[in-house]
């Protein structure tokens, strides 16, 4: 006689049980190795060096700004974070490559106002900076300065008003459609005083050729002439801001001189091809507060002139939309105005 035959009912509930427990196992054995395979997926970011494209040469101050993060950001991200410099275009060159670049995270965009600017200079620029590109944080604000060289540039600015020569005043600037540029536009549509617009390809180039006495004056970011206005190197002449920077406070503003109202103050902001996904942004968005909130960080870029950002990512982007729409409308002013004086 069989063992089925025996125990029947034994063995048909033994084997019932088996095969359920086979089965339970079986689907428990493919669930954990579909998710072992999810997971795997899911790779960490970032998987490369992160790209982070200055928009400028070297030397001026949102190039100064970018470096100082990179190098702070050694020490929270797993692969280092390269700046790279991509002048042209008073910006256009860099944004459009970010702008096209993998939304992956690996390539990010250091910019400054001039980004909200370009659209009212330049017709084609190549992307949509409304939709193509998308901020991650805000940095930090700083006003431009009027700098001269001590001997071949004027004296101050009352100097400039005073005085109402036969040829314009040259200045240079960080490029054609940058706050620096925008400023002396300003400056020249409220005082009706002649200037000269040299456009350079990024602060540092004007800088240069003010200390070498190739041009008298030029519009510059604060914080890439600070060194050289402290040692004397050069002289300055008003702050764009609306009020009086405290690592110069003895340098009055423009507004004070022109007694007229007067603010030009720029951002410097981190942007983000858009479709880039949420968590990366949320993730370098933190990795960028970790270094801002170091007390070393903000000492060195208050002690360049910086205002440190404080405004949240979502009121940030109503900036740069608000910001889109304010200097389209400032560079057709100041544009057919100076058709007309022609």
């Amino acid at each position: 006689m069989s063992l089925h035959e025996r125990f029947p009912g034994t063995l048909g509930k033994m084997g019932s049980v088996a095969y359920r427990t086979f089965l339970v196992c079986g689907w428990g054995i493919f669930l954990l190795l579909i998710g072992l395979s999810v997971g795997a997926a899911k790779t960490p970011f970032p998987q490369r060096p992160v790209s982070l494209v200055v928009t400028f040469p070297p030397g001026g101050g949102t190039d100064l700004l970018a470096r100082k993060l990179s190098e702070q950001l050694a020490d929270y991200l797993p692969e280092p974070m390269v700046v790279e410099n991509k002048p042209g275009a008073s910006g256009n060159i860099g944004a459009r490559q970010v702008a096209h670049a993998v939304a992956d995270g690996h390539t990010l965009l250091m910019v400054n106002s001039t980004y909200a600017i370009n659209p009212g200079f330049y017709p084609d620029l190549g992307f949509d900076p409304e939709s193509d590109l998308v901020p991650i944080i805000n940095i930090a604000w700083v006003p431009s300065v009027w700098v001269a060289h001590p001997e071949k540039g004027p004296q101050s600015l009352q100097q400039v008003l005073a005085h109402h020569p036969s040829a314009p005043m040259q200045y240079g600037s960080c490029g054609a459609g940058t706050p620096q540029h925008l400023a002396a536009e300003m400056l020249r549509v409220q005082t009706g005083f002649r200037l000269e617009h040299i456009p350079y390809n990024g602060c540092g180039p004007a800088l240069n050729d003010v200390l070498a006495g190739h041009v008298a004056t030029a519009f510059v970011t604060l914080s890439s002439a600070v060194p050289y206005i402290e040692r004397g190197d050069l002289r300055a002449l008003a702050v764009t801001s609306g009020q009086r920077s405290e690592v110069l406070a003895h340098v009055p503003t423009v507004a004070e001189q022109i007694e007229q109202p007067f603010d030009v103050s720029q951002w410097h902001a981190v942007f983000a091809p858009a479709h880039t996904p949420a968590s990366t942004l949320d993730y370098l968005r933190a990795q960028f507060r970790r270094v801002l909130e170091r007390p070393q960080m903000q000492a060195d870029l208050i002690g360049l002139g910086y205002d440190l950002a404080q405004e949240e990512s979502a009121d940030f982007q109503d900036t740069v939309r608000a910001d889109l729409q304010r200097y389209r409308k400032l560079a057709q002013k100041i544009q057919s105005q100076s058709q007309a004086t022609e």
